[in-house]
């Protein structure tokens, strides 16, 4: 009897090898951060290098995903689609990581002391909001979140534009000095939010 041998598309193979990939590159800067921590590698100030470090991949995700869909319609890989929702992921475990930071490393787990940085400093406030946005995006990530939420799931996930927003905001009001790298951030988030804007104007 013959017995046939499972055929192996170019996209089945792309699919099946870039997904471990991503995930761990995508991986690879926590994994820094903690040899850095652990091997005394930081700088004179590790919990600031900690919150900066953490923060900063936060946001990289956070545009990397926005990217995604502008960089599909300028390419035509619609293969990059089904990275998204990793990518996401991805971007809200940075967003995670630098928020609990900030919470268990610079305040000690002090809710009182949260409490009034969050609603008497600007910069903590826009931070803020954006984490509970990206968190709610988070937690309505999954298939079964997506058919109980039906027509209203998408009109939830657009608040990935306003986290983004209030992210990059967050980052220009925390800097005190040199600010050239939220204003890359904040210029390559124009960009794609221009690209978004374009694509509707075009259907």
């Amino acid at each position: 009897m013959h017995i046939k041998k499972p055929q192996f598309s170019a996209e089945k193979l792309r699919r099946f090898l870039l997904k471990p990939v991503l995930f761990l590159l995508a991986s690879s800067p926590a994994g820094w951060l903690l040899y850095d921590a652990l091997n005394g590698q930081l700088s004179a100030n590790p919990i600031e290098d900690l919150t900066y470090r953490s923060g900063d991949w936060a946001l990289r995700f956070l545009l990397i995903t926005l990217a995604l869909s502008p960089l599909k319609n300028a390419t035509g890989w619609t293969f990059l689609i089904r990275y998204r929702r990793m990518l996401g992921l991805f971007a809200f475990f940075y967003v995670l990581l630098h928020f609990l930071i900030w919470l268990a490393l610079d305040h000690y787990w002090e809710f009182s002391e949260i409490s009034e940085d969050i609603v008497k400093r600007p910069y903590i406030t826009v931070g803020f909001s954006a984490f509970i946005m990206l968190l709610a995006l988070a937690l309505t990530s999954t298939r079964k979140a997506m058919r109980k939420l039906g027509r209203n799931w998408k009109k939830l996930h657009q608040l990935i534009y306003p986290a983004a927003v209030l992210a990059v905001l967050h980052y220009l009001w925390l800097v005190k000095a040199d600010i050239l790298q939220p204003l890359i951030y904040a210029g390559v988030l124009v960009f794609l939010l221009l690209a978004r804007r374009i694509k509707e104007t075009q259907k």
